[in-house]
């Protein structure tokens, strides 16, 4: 019988890919960590681990290891989503990771439906983008992620990860000027986009030689931007980068930046600067959960998932 403690080790190099970083999120010594997973070496008859460079990977063997443990974990998590749902009370502690516009505009009230209905639940929450929180929900980092999906750039779906859809999100071009009206959309029908008849493509065109504020490289975010941007012809002038969309808004604001825009960022208030639509099948990105496969069932995921739901609802209904 091999031992689970380190099968679980194994399993953590493999989703955090150093000895350091299984070491540091598990508050051992590195030399804690390589011992263990020379036991289980010794355990298997056959080696786990082959160095590359200054590090190491996993070998075949090891790999079939992981999946292995990961069925067996998962097992065990729904073993303790069983004994949490059979107690009249929920309690314990529910780790969330939210990108940011998810968590200024539904989490506080999500927490608040929480609050009053499972008052001795403990919720935390984790600022944190879908590229990193993902990776660290696989990891057993968090219990739930707030992730969204633009539009064209589908997200891989791990077999050990379930999405739940939340809402979807509208999304705009925001223009470096004051808001037209009262909702800041202007008065363009639904295929008319600037000044007079232009086209959505055409307002976006006509923003070739501005300055632009995206997210960083790396980020579904800024690969739709771009695509966005050379599909309409022009390689954008990016001189602002960051996952704050509340400074992309106010670099709008005050006409130093164009930007896309997502209505969540305005956390149900009106828009402050104008929007245009944007081409077809580009106008909205779909904002979801994620849990692990074995953690979907546990009542404190099933309570978080419905208070985010109503808040969405909530949201709709007051837009």
């Amino acid at each position: 019988m091999f031992d689970l403690h380190r099968l679980r080790l194994l399993r953590e190099l493999k989703h955090r890919g150093t000895l350091a970083a299984v070491a540091t999120a598990l508050s051992y010594a590195p030399s804690s960590v390589s011992q263990q997973l020379s036991q289980l070496e010794a355990e298997v008859g056959v080696p786990l681990l082959e160095p590359v460079g200054r590090r190491v990977r996993l070998t075949e063997q090891a790999e079939i290891l992981v999946a292995h443990t990961e069925a067996v974990l998962e097992r065990l998590e729904r073993a303790e989503a069983d004994i949490a749902t059979s107690l009249t009370e929920l309690t314990g502690t529910l780790r969330i990771a939210s990108f940011q516009t998810a968590a200024l505009a539904l989490v506080p009230t999500a927490l608040s439906l929480l609050r009053d209905l499972h008052p001795h639940l403990r919720v935390h929450v984790t600022h944190m983008e879908p590229e990193k929180a993902l990776p660290a929900l696989q990891a057993r980092d968090f219990d739930l992620v707030l992730a969204e999906e633009y539009p064209g750039n589908p997200n891989p779906r791990p077999a050990e990860l379930e999405q739940e859809d939340l809402l979807e999100d509208p999304l705009h071009l925001a223009l470096p000027e004051p808001a037209e009206d009262s909702d800041g959309r202007g008065t363009d029908g639904p295929d008319t986009a600037s000044r007079g008849t232009d086209t959505p493509l055409a307002a976006l065109r006509s923003l070739a030689d501005h300055p632009w504020v995206m997210e960083p490289e790396g980020t579904a975010a800024r690969h739709w931007a771009m695509t966005l941007c050379r599909n309409a012809g022009f390689e954008p002038d990016v001189r602002f980068e960051t996952t704050d969309l509340l400074l992309h808004l106010r670099l709008v604001e005050q006409k130093h930046a164009a930007a896309f825009l997502p209505d969540l960022v305005w956390s149900g208030r009106p828009p402050t600067v104008t929007l245009r639509r944007l081409p077809r099948g580009q106008r909205t990105r779909r904002v979801f959960t994620v849990v692990r496969r074995g953690r979907s069932q546990h009542p404190a995921v099933l309570a978080c998932r419905d208070a985010l739901l109503r808040a969405a609802a909530l949201r709709s209904d007051q837009a």
